[in-house]
């Protein structure tokens, strides 16, 4: 039984790559800093963990090493966003964003280095449509799943030599938190909870997606039409995307 870790794993998209995964014989190994309503089954075990407190990601991915037979993929799911004027924001606030959807995932990738080498296994990281092109109002969450990318467009060459895939995938707006945005003062709001997102996927269609591209082995999977359209645009006129983006963006949340 391959094993998967799943960061954000108790999310709508986390729960939903989990899913079809485990429904394909895998053992899927969910992170997340509250895993209230998930169970410990034979295919299943969620595991609490802040990922932003690098010891214990440490402790807990030599603990999920030991206990399962080989660490096959590692999905780098986990992440917020935050909504407003970066002239309205803080450097703290800034600095958020860039732990938990950066810092974090590159802790994680380091924590896992080694069994993923051995499993000659995948890394799939899951940026987003602001990973490659610019959104409104969302400077901070924009600039780290643009670093999110590099971080692993650029680790891709080299893991290669050892038999590791480190894959790619930018999903549009996937309807995760909709009227659940636990929005702070400092703008920080869950993922998937933005209200003014276009064609919207739910997490079901999105996850179908991701693990489709997966198995194609493509190094870059775009998620839905949105993304699709947004990455050809970006490569042919990056001037219009901005016009179309602001157009249909409020940037308001």
């Amino acid at each position: 039984m391959k094993t998967a870790v799943i960061s954000g794993g108790n999310g709508g998209l986390g729960r939903a790559m989990a899913d079809r995964l485990e429904a394909e014989g895998w053992h899927c190994v969910l992170i997340d800093v509250n895993v209230a309503g998930l169970e410990a089954t034979a295919t299943r075990t969620p595991v609490a963990l802040d990922l932003t407190e690098t010891e214990a990601l440490n402790a807990a991915a030599a603990r999920i090493t030991r206990d399962r037979p080989s660490i096959d993929m590692v999905i780098y799911n986990a992440g917020v966003s935050q909504i407003g004027p970066f002239a309205e924001t803080t450097e703290a606030s800034h600095r958020r964003v860039f732990e938990i959807n950066y810092f974090a995932a590159v802790a994680l990738a380091r924590a896992f280095l080694a069994p993923i080498r051995a499993a000659r296994g995948t890394h799939l990281a899951i940026s987003s449509v602001a990973g490659f092109a610019p959104l409104h109002n969302r400077t901070a969450y924009a600039a780290s799943k643009h670093a999110m990318e590099g971080f692993f467009a650029s680790l891709r060459s080299e893991e290669a030599d050892h038999g590791v895939r480190t894959l790619i995938a930018a999903p549009s707006f996937v309807a995760t938190n909709i009227g659940r945005s636990e929005r702070g003062e400092d703008g920080i709001v869950r993922p998937g909870s933005a209200s003014d997102g276009v064609d919207y996927m739910t997490p079901e269609e999105a996850a179908k997606v991701i693990l489709s591209g997966v198995a194609r082995g493509r190094d870059f999977i775009p998620v839905g039409r949105v993304a699709r359209l947004s990455w050809w645009i970006m490569r042919t006129s990056p001037r219009l995307y901005a016009r179309l983006m602001r157009r249909s963006i409020s940037g308001e949340g």
